[in-house]
C-alpha cells in the first residue's frame, strides 16, 4: 500500500477510479432514485390540490415537464464539466470555493444523512405493515429495522461498485415490475368497462393558485432524483453517449409509468377513498386483491431501499469530489485500494444517519428541511447554467447537449417558489436549524478550509484510518 524512500518518508501511491457503470446501470440509478415511495403516496396530495381527475393528470404532466427541463440542464452541465460530484462541481465552477463548501457541508451533515434516515424509516414502516399486525408494530422495532437498512446499504456501497450497480438494477426491476402489475390491473378494469372516476374529467377542479402549487410540490417530490447520475460522471462509461441517454430514457420511462399508474388508481378508487388513504397504492391493491394486497407494501419497501442505495452512492461521490478539491477534509476523498470506492465518505454518511436515527424527531420536519434545501440548491444550479453561457472559459466550449437559457429559467422560477412558499405560512424551527447549520459551516470554513489549520491529532487519525480501512489518495481524472 505504501513505499519507503529513505529517512522513513512514506509515499502513498495514488489510485484511479475506473469507469464501471454502463448504460443499463445509468438508467437503473436514475430510475431507481426517482421511483421511491412517491408514486404510492404523492397521488393523494396532487388530487387534493387540484380537486379533479383531469387537472390532477395535467399537474402530473406539468411536474414531469419541469423535472425533464431540470434533467436536460444537468445533462448539459455533466458533459460540460465531466467530473464526479454533480451539483458541487457546478457550484464550485460558477461561484467559487466558499459557496460550494457550504453546499457540501449542509449536504454531508444534514441532507444526505437525513434523506437516508427518512428512506430507512419508510422501508421499516412498510416491512412492518407486511410482516406484523398493528399491535406488534412498535417504534423500537421500526427504528431497529431502519438501522439494519442503513447498515445494509452501507455494506453494499463499501464492498463493490459492481455490487451497488447490480443491487440498483435488481431493485429497479422489482419496483417497475410492481408498478406494471398496478398498470395491468387498471388496463383490466378498463377492458371490463370500469372507468371509475376517470369519466368525471375536470369536474370539481380547484382553480386556486395555492392548490395548484401544492399539487406541483407533491408531483415534483415524486420526480426527485433526476440529476443524481451526474455525481458519478467519472465512473460512467462513454459519458457523452450514456449520460444523456440514461437521463432521457429514465425520465420518459418514469413519466409513462406514473401517468398509467394514476389512471389505474382512478379506475378503481372513488375520490373519497383516494383522499382518505394513507398510501393510495396500498388502498388500490387492498380493494382489488384483498389479502393478496400484501405484495404492495413489499414492493414499496424494495422501491425505497433501491432509492436509498442510489442515494448513498451519489452522496458519497459528492463528498469525494469536494475533498479531492481540498474543499472538505482530504481523508474523505481517499479510495479503498481494492474496491476503489470512497469508503470514508460512505462511512461518514452512515454514521450520521445512525446518529439521527437515535435522536427523537419528526419525519415530517425532516422532509420539510430536505425539500427546502434541495430546491434551493437546484435553483443555484440553474443560475450556474446561465452563468456558464457567458463565462469566458465556458461560453464557447463545444457542447454535445445545448439547452436554451429559457429552460433553466423555467426551473429557476419553480425553485424560487418552492423555497419561498413555506415561509408564507410562518418560519418553522427546521428552517432556523438549516440556517444555523450554514452559520456553523462559515465558522468551520475559514480556519480549517481556507487557512488550512489542522486539528491536533488529525495526522495520527489519518494514518490509523489509512491502515485500518486500506485507503489511499486518488488521482484526478478529467477524461
Amino acid at each position: 500500500m505504501s513505499n519507503k524512500l529513505g529517512n522513513d518518508v512514506i509515499v502513498q501511491p495514488e489510485v484511479v477510479v475506473p469507469r464501471r457503470l454502463g448504460l443499463s446501470s445509468g438508467i437503473a440509478f436514475v430510475v431507481g432514485t426517482i421511483i421511491g415511495s412517491g408514486i404510492f403516496i404523492s397521488p393523494k396530495g396532487v388530487l387534493l390540490g387540484t380537486g379533479s381527475v383531469g387537472l390532477c393528470l395535467v399537474a402530473w404532466g406539468l411536474s414531469a415537464a419541469i423535472s425533464f427541463c431540470g434533467a436536460l440542464v444537468m445533462a448539459e452541465l455533466g458533459l460540460l464539466l465531466p467530473r464526479s460530484g454533480g451539483s458541487y462541481v457546478y457550484l464550485h465552477k460558477a461561484f467559487g470555493d466558499f459557496p460550494a463548501f457550504l453546499f457540501v457541508w449542509v449536504s454531508a451533515v444534514v441532507i444526505g444523512p437525513a434523506a437516508q434516515l427518512v428512506k430507512s424509516l419508510t422501508v421499516a414502516e412498510y416491512i412492518s405493515r407486511a410482516a406484523l399486525d398493528e399491535c406488534q408494530r412498535t417504534q423500537g422495532w421500526t427504528k431497529l429495522t431502519a438501522a439494519v437498512v442503513i447498515i445494509s446499504v452501507a455494506i453494499v456501497n463499501v464492498l463493490s461498485v459492481r455490487l451497488a450497480a447490480r443491487t440498483q438494477v435488481l431493485f429497479s426491476v422489482i419496483k417497475v415490475g410492481g408498478l406494471l402489475v398496478i398498470i395491468g390491473g387498471g388496463i383490466y378494469s378498463l377492458v371490463k368497462g370500469n372507468y371509475g372516476i376517470l369519466g368525471s374529467g375536470f369536474e370539481g377542479s380547484n382553480a386556486e393558485l395555492s392548490g395548484i402549487a401544492s399539487a406541483l410540490y407533491s408531483g415534483l417530490w415524486a420526480f426527485g432524483g433526476w440529476g443524481n447520475l451526474n455525481y458519478a460522471m467519472e465512473e460512467l462509461k462513454k459519458p457523452q453517449r450514456n449520460l444523456p441517454l440514461s437521463i432521457g430514457v429514465s425520465m420518459l420511462t418514469v413519466f409513462f409509468i406514473y401517468m398509467l399508474v394514476n389512471v389505474s388508481y382512478f379506475t378503481l378508487l372513488t375520490k373519497d377513498e383516494f383522499l382518505s388513504s394513507w398510501a393510495v397504492g396500498v388502498t388500490w391493491a387492498e380493494k382489488l386483491f384483498g389479502e393478496g394486497a400484501i405484495f404492495v407494501p413489499i414492493i414499496v419497501a424494495c422501491s425505497v431501499f433501491g432509492s436509498a442505495n442510489g442515494g448513498a452512492f451519489v452522496n458519497s461521490r459528492m463528498i469525494f469530489a469536494a475533498a479531492r478539491d481540498r474543499n472538505f477534509p482530504s481523508l474523505l476523498c481517499y479510495l479503498n485500494v481494492h474496491s476503489l470506492i470512497p469508503t470514508p465518505s460512505v462511512i461518514l454518511m452512515t454514521v450520521l444517519a445512525l446518529i439521527y436515527l437515535a435522536l427523537p424527531g419528526n419525519v415530517g420536519s425532516i422532509l420539510n428541511l430536505t425539500g427546502f434545501i434541495v430546491w434551493g440548491t437546484y435553483g443555484l444550479i440553474m443560475v450556474a447554467h446561465i452563468v456558464f453561457k457567458f463565462q469566458k472559459d465556458t461560453k464557447d466550449t463545444p457542447r454535445v447537449v445545448r439547452v436554451p437559457i429559457f429552460v433553466s429559467l423555467v426551473v429557476l422560477v419553480t425553485c424560487v417558489y418552492l423555497v419561498v412558499a413555506p415561509f408564507l405560512d410562518g418560519v418553522k424551527m427546521e428552517y432556523v436549524f438549516a440556517f444555523s447549520v450554514l452559520v456553523v459551516g462559515v465558522f468551520i470554513y475559514f480556519p480549517f478550509i481556507y487557512y488550512r489549520f489542522s486539528v491536533p491529532g488529525s495526522g495520527f487519525l489519518y494514518s490509523f484510518l489509512q491502515l485500518f480501512l486500506e485507503i489511499s489518495p486518488p488521482s484526478d481524472i478529467l477524461q
